[in-house]
């Protein structure tokens, strides 16, 4: 049974940081490209970041230069570092693992306002 177990989101104020991680069972983690996508109120869910079974990064446009994903093999975990939070960062952010077919975690919620 394949899980994604999001955690780290929170309010924060514009300006400030936060660390979300996914931990992952019941997959080969190291076999697996990884991504963090979010979804804001009557918005469409958009990837933000993206890191291969290789260690390649992309970014979402609207995050690049401010976010970084990382990938910990031995202990099945994606992180996303985000920085300079701006309000338009509200969203819940989900977790995404994908060989061929995609599995989704449960989403984690982060608030950017005063």
């Amino acid at each position: 049974q394949v899980q994604l177990v999001e955690s780290g989101g929170g309010l924060v104020q514009p300006g400030g940081s936060l660390r979300l991680s996914c931990v992952a069972s019941g997959i080969t983690f190291s076999f697996y490209a990884m991504a963090w996508y979010r979804q804001a109120p009557g918005k469409q869910r958009e990837l933000v970041a993206s890191i291969s079974s290789g260690s390649s990064t992309n970014y979402g446009d609207s995050v690049r230069g401010r976010f970084i994903i990382s990938r910990d093999n031995a202990e099945k975990t994606v992180y996303l570092q985000m920085n300079s939070l701006k309000p338009e960062d509200t969203a819940v952010y989900y977790c995404n693992a994908r060989v061929g077919r995609a599995y989704w975690g449960q989403g984690t919620q982060v608030t950017v306002s005063s």
